[in-house]
């Protein structure tokens, strides 16, 4: 089997080619996101694409996959909002994802976001290197007994509920369709608009849909108590830009950690360090003190990309062999 890769980092083509020597399939890796111009780099005798979450697989993309003769179509992440299925199925591409690789390190680096923007431990480091060993500015909060909202308890909320709870906080949790086994381990659902009322933190961990589409925004932020923690490592769509750039300014939001943001295909995965960037909301958020900002990473451990590959082309195998994948989450069409 021949696969083009689009998105491709090099840790992308380490990994990948680590977990290829099972496999033995031919891989081609390409720099640029997929959308309708730089489909038309794959060449004759591709049976397969691989795609990340920035690439853009909409009815014109898949059209043209087809005729290019493309039969599967694997993404090496959870989400899939940036395919279109209906699409796929109409021109019968098969489509297959990993829904679930490394959940904990995930639910690590949201702990980690929360922990640095509490006790600011990222301004202290640059402090203390500059030789300034000043407290002034540093003041925290207890973790301890504060009452945390989780949003979405798949893979990655139900681990992170488990996490947070370990710090003596009050864990609440929002979804439609709740998890037996956190309930049974005695954490509370509630409804959406009581999550947002109670919380002290808010972590979000769900999928991005036509539903979820800008969950946080003008309307949701009002319900929230004042000088709320945000934490969004899931999907940059899930909040509204400009109303919580408001929540900000009016302190309604205390603090915010995004791994994720709305056009990060325009920003992340790339060095723009030389460049000037014309996002001027990216912009405004980075100049907030209370914000942190990291270029979706808390999926990047060696152990989640290790898997990522493994369950990436075995899906293929088991596309190439049988039409079918045996762990049905990970087949969409």
């Amino acid at each position: 089997m021949k696969v083009s890769f689009f998105s491709t980092q090099p840790y992308d083509i380490k990994f990948f080619n680590e977990c290829n020597e099972k496999f033995n399939f031919d891989l081609e890796y390409f720099e640029p996101n997929l959308d309708e111009h730089t489909v038309n780099i794959i060449e004759e005798g591709t049976d397969a694409i691989c795609v990340f979450v920035n690439d853009k697989l909409n009815e014109g993309v898949i059209k043209k996959l087809k005729k290019r003769g493309i039969k599967y179509i694997a993404l090496r992440n959870a989400g899939f909002n940036n395919v279109d299925l209906e699409a796929a199925k109409k021109y019968e591409i098969k489509v297959c994802r990993v829904p679930a690789y490394s959940p904990q390190a995930v639910a690590e680096h949201t702990l980690a976001m929360l922990l640095t923007l509490n006790r600011k431990t990222h301004k202290a480091y640059n402090r203390v290197r500059e030789q300034n060993f000043s407290l002034n500015g540093l003041l925290g909060t207890n973790i301890y007994t504060k009452t945390v909202g989780v949003i979405g308890t798949g893979n990655i909320g139900r681990v992170f509920c488990k996490t947070i709870k370990a710090l003596g906080t009050n864990v609440i949790a929002y979804d439609l369709y709740p998890n037996e086994e956190l309930k049974k381990e005695g954490f509370q659902y509630v409804t959406l608009e009581e999550l947002l009322k109670q919380s002290d933190i808010i972590s979000l961990h769900c999928p991005l849909t036509p539903e979820t589409h800008h969950l946080i925004n003008k309307q949701t932020i009002s319900l929230m108590k004042n000088g709320v923690y945000l934490i969004n490592t899931s999907r940059g769509g899930l909040i509204n830009t400009l109303d919580i750039i408001d929540g900000l300014k009016s302190k309604k939001i205390g603090a915010l950690g995004i791994d994720v943001y709305e056009q990060e295909d325009k920003l992340f995965f790339r060095d723009l360090s030389e460049t000037i960037i014309k996002d001027d909301k990216i912009q405004l958020l980075l100049s907030f003190p209370n914000v942190l900002v990291t270029a979706h990473q808390a999926f990047f451990t060696e152990e989640a990309l290790t898997q990522i590959a493994l369950v990436t082309l075995d899906n293929l195998r088991q596309l190439s062999n049988s039409n079918s994948i045996d762990n049905k989450a990970a087949e969409l069409v």
